[in-house]
């Protein structure tokens, strides 16, 4: 004997639900939200239902991203506040300007004089309360334009740092120079400035090759939803 699945309704949108995916890679999280709004509209007959999200993943990240639906859009900023964790890798040896694949490596560095020790050493220098400077390839805001828009035009700007603390950092390198690493850490903090960092602890260079967020707040990537899931979720499907 089969359970059938309970399923949303409309009404339950339009209420609020915080729905928790595990975001495809190369999508954008906007996509994401839109792909979800756009399901929830043709599945539920709703011509308008406000959908938004609890923190933005790169396209180049997986993992979890919150969405919220309806009246639970007011939660959006108390989801953004929660700690978040990661998991992914650092290459060591080289930099990007974005400090990820997104743009190709500008410098190599040498890695030979990089021990296990000075691996865990880097990791403990970058735990805990710190300073951290945002990527210029981020979607931050400086005198009303993304950072990225001025460093895709080749333009100089000064980014400040800000405080953010990093919980957790745990590193393990069985494919050296890729270093595999896991953080739990505050709001805003940016994971790719953190794989410029640990390179510059180490007195080499790293960029951040493989990134998954595996937790926000209370969400767990293991109750993720995939849209294929979600679709089946729907009264429609």
């Amino acid at each position: 004997m089969t359970t059938e699945i309970e399923k949303f309704t409309p009404e339950d949108f339009k209420n609020g639900q915080i729905l928790v995916f595990d975001k495809p890679l190369e999508w954008t999280s906007f996509q994401l939200v839109n792909k979800v709004r756009w399901l929830i509209r043709k599945s539920c007959g709703i011509k308008k239902i406000k959908v938004g999200h609890a923190g933005t993943l790169d396209p180049l990240a997986t993992g979890v991203l919150v969405i919220c639906t309806g009246k639970f859009t007011k939660k959006i900023t108390e989801l953004q506040g929660t700690e978040k964790e990661y998991t992914g890798t650092f290459t060591l040896g080289a930099t990007t300007p974005s400090y990820d694949l997104e743009t190709e490596i500008d410098k190599t560095f040498e890695t030979e004089h990089i021990s296990e020790e000075n691996l865990e050493e880097a990791s403990l220098q970058l735990t805990g309360e710190i300073e951290q400077t945002p990527p210029v390839y981020s979607a931050l805001k400086k005198d009303g334009k993304r950072l990225y828009e001025y460093a895709r035009k080749g333009e100089k700007i000064e980014i400040k740092s800000r405080p953010v603390t990093i919980k957790e950092f745990e590193v393990d390198a069985p494919r050296f120079p890729e270093v595999d690493f896991r953080i739990v850490c505050s709001k805003g903090t940016y994971i790719r400035s953190m794989a410029n960092d640990y390179g510059i602890a180490l007195g080499s260079g790293a960029y951040l090759s493989a990134l998954k967020r595996t937790r926000v707040g209370e969400f767990v990537i293991e109750d993720a939803l995939d849209l294929s899931s979600f679709e089946k979720l729907l009264p429609s499907a």
